[in-house]
């Protein structure tokens, strides 16, 4: 089978590595071949060709134009070749998802619209979020009875999303993304350095000014508490400005970057525990690479996280009250027992992120949905 898929990813197609990539390394085998519509990149070549049958199509045109390069290269690819599948990777503005609006309507293929998350969803952190998370409502209206199927990563959060917006259950297939190196995430000797430790980008969405508030609760009883944050983005500076005003100059430590995965983990590692108090995720990722590393976790109900964690048997959940998360911080700080209970658990329940089966059941969900259309 051929698959035509339209991706915002355009670094793989620069010939870097990351997430991307290292899917795609694992799910070409799957495929006879798959074409890749893009975004824009510097000085970037028409075509370029990795894990020997990825063919990379990056748009030279500006982002915004981005429908227009679809329709038109698309065109070109559908009558070189018979696809099976055409699939789009959706967010934002939904570029990728008019595209393939107009790629399936003029092809009659089926085509898989995928929603990993929705900004703003379950909660927005700020007015921009609050219009992608009614860009989004719309854009499933518009297009649910044209998809065959939408794609998610996880089994509770956005099928509720979807099913509120009257997409029919048989529409909606539940199609992982999340998968780990267990050679690199696992627990291991290490010197616990810090109390509480965050893991990702500085932006709105991630909580931090709920977790500083935590701390500050913290602090009242534990003087000596550290926070230690692995991340860079735009509200360093706002952070930082709160951690003064909050007094916890003292108690937070801003990692340099991590040299790569073998680093963050070392990092999950020497930690007490990971914190994820986010309002909206598509994974979250690293939650559940700390969760391999046998460390304990504390987290919001959002992606993947609503299915996984079982409050009190592999994780603690918290409703994203500062107040609640300090109270769960300073329990796990004070019992040694239920950090190990939790960090055995939480590894327990992670075994089945293996990236093998993970990708193989992403291409053959893909596959099952193209044949079921071609009936």
């Amino acid at each position: 089978m051929n698959l035509l898929m339209l991706s915002g990813d355009s670094a793989a197609a620069q010939g870097q590595e990351g997430p991307f990539a290292a899917l795609l390394s694992r799910f070409a085998a799957h495929w006879a071949r798959i074409d890749i519509l893009c975004p824009p990149i510097p000085a970037a070549k028409p075509v370029a060709c990795r894990f020997g049958n990825v063919y990379f199509h990056a748009s030279t045109r500006r982002k915004l134009a981005q429908v227009a390069f679809i329709r038109q290269q698309g065109t070109r690819l559908l009558a070189e070749r018979r696809y099976a599948v055409i699939t789009s990777h959706d967010y934002g503005i939904f570029l990728n998802g008019q595209g393939a609006r107009r790629l399936a309507r003029q092809s009659g293929l089926p085509w898989v619209s995928e929603l990993h998350h929705v900004e703003g969803y379950p909660r927005a952190a700020t007015p921009r979020e609050r219009l992608y998370r009614t860009l989004a409502q719309r854009y499933v209206r518009a297009v649910r009875d044209e998809v065959a199927a939408f794609r998610v990563v996880n089994q509770q959060e956005m099928p509720g999303f979807l099913r509120a917006l009257g997409v029919p259950e048989q529409k909606i297939h539940v199609l992982p993304s999340l998968y780990l190196d267990f050679e690199i995430f696992r627990p291991g000797p290490a010197v616990p350095r810090y109390d509480v430790l965050f893991v990702g980008r500085l932006v709105p969405n991630k909580g931090l000014f709920t977790l500083l508030e935590a701390l500050a609760r913290v602090k009242a009883a534990r003087p000596q508490v550290r926070l230690a944050i692995l991340g860079q983005g735009p509200l360093r500076a706002a952070l930082e400005k709160r951690i003064l005003g909050l007094e916890l100059t003292a108690n937070v430590e801003f990692l340099p970057p991590a040299a790569d995965a073998r680093a963050v983990a070392h990092h999950y590692r020497e930690s007490r525990m990971l914190v994820c108090a986010s309002t909206s995720e598509g994974g979250p990722r690293v939650t559940v690479e700390a969760m391999a590393c046998g460390v304990p976790v504390i987290s919001t109900p959002v992606g993947v996280m609503g299915d996984l964690i079982v409050d009190e048997e592999n994780g603690l959940l918290f409703h994203w009250d500062s107040a609640a998360l300090a109270a769960r911080i300073l329990r796990l700080l004070g019992d040694a027992d239920l950090r190990t209970r939790l960090g055995t658990g939480g590894q327990r329940s992670v075994a089945h992120f293996a990236a093998t089966e993970v990708i193989a059941g992403y291409a053959q969900g893909l596959q099952r949905i193209a044949a079921e259309a071609a009936r």
